[in-house]
């Protein structure tokens, strides 16, 4: 037996669908890449002038001693912001935003990336902040880092407001009422020298204030 589905149901059903494509499209459209996939245009390192960062493969890679990639672009205050990143095994590095021009490793925002390294905070910590012990990403594992950062106010109080997901799965919204970073760049970590990071498909949603 075929039933039927009412004939206005079906058409509000396809209005409200097409809407909904057509508000994914338009979010799609405001992304802004970092990234161009061929060249370090638009970033600068920071640090020990051994390290290296470079663009392989349609991936930037970071190796050797410390140091930080920032992004030029910015600052930036009220953002979502996603990156693919992989890390190798007993790898360590870092997702930063809100950062200055001339980052070190404790300016700005950091979210933690360590699959397997001696550093029991893993991928998915916002570094000294909040912390996840639990591996979520295998090493030499491509995955979706996604952060949405923007100043509220929640019971009256000021505050900055940090979601974090990963490959899809949000983890927690972290309430900052110290308000520590109050804008800046994005860039990201070189840890140790037993480090590798690939990071591709770099981008920002900058939000209304």
């Amino acid at each position: 037996m075929t039933v039927s589905m009412p004939r206005f149901v079906f058409i509000a059903a396809t209005v409200l669908s097409l809407f909904s494509c057509a508000g994914v499209r338009a979010e799609d459209d405001k992304w802004i890449p970092l990234f161009d996939g061929k060249s370090l245009d638009g970033w600068e390192k920071v640090g020990n002038k051994d390290s290296v960062w470079e663009v392989k493969e349609g991936e930037i890679r970071g190796s050797g001693p410390a140091s930080m990639l920032v992004s030029t672009k910015g600052p930036y205050k009220n953002f979502r912001y996603r990156a693919e990143i992989k890390i190798n095994d007993g790898g360590n590095s870092g997702l930063y935003f809100r950062t200055t021009p001339k980052p070190g490793f404790t300016d700005g925002y950091e979210a933690q990336i360590d699959s397997t390294h001696k550093d029991p905070i893993r991928t998915g910590s916002l570094y000294g902040m909040c912390h996840v012990y639990k591996q979520l990403v295998k090493p030499d594992t491509w995955f979706t880092y996604d952060l949405e950062v923007r100043d509220d106010i929640w019971r009256g109080r000021k505050m900055t407001r940090i979601k974090v997901t990963v490959d899809g799965n949000e983890l927690y919204e972290y309430l900052d009422f110290a308000m520590t970073f109050k804008e800046g760049h994005f860039a990201f970590q070189q840890h140790d020298p037993g480090s590798k990071v690939s990071i591709r498909k770099v981008q920002v949603l900058p939000l209304a204030d």
